[in-house]
């Protein structure tokens, strides 16, 4: 079993950045594909980003791409999003998500992740 664990969110300006960590451990295989949802109030868990194992392979959503990176360590099992000039309407939960597989093809899909954290919240005030 692998368990994710988020952390680095917070309440912050419209404007500012933050950076949030997720650390994998436990059972953790050998690749590993992970991403980055979120889940404002009222609405469904929406994809930001995806990184292959290598980290060769990044995807994003349209709303974060410019202001987003999303990266990992692999030595320290740990992934991470950079999230630069927040909006309001960023304001969520953000879930890191881990899936056995090498590549990111489909990985901006939620049903097709294994292990999920249990969030860390994200609150940007005007």
């Amino acid at each position: 079993q692998v368990q994710l664990a988020e952390s680095g969110g917070g309440l912050v300006q419209a404007g500012d950045s933050l950076r949030l960590s997720c650390v994998a451990s436990g059972r953790t295989p050998a690749s590993y594909a992970m991403g980055w949802f979120r889940q404002a109030p009222g609405k469904e868990r929406e994809f930001v980003a995806a990184i292959s194992q290598s980290s060769s392979g990044k995807m994003y959503a349209d709303p974060v791409k410019g202001r987003f990176t999303v990266s990992r360590e692999n030595a320290k099992n740990t992934l991470y999003l950079q999230m630069n000039s927040l909006k309001i309407e960023d304001s969520a939960v953000y879930y890191c998500a881990a899936k056995p597989t090498y590549n990111i093809m489909n990985m901006n899909s939620r049903d097709n992740y294994d292990y999920w954290g249990q969030g860390t919240q994200v609150a940007v005030s005007s």
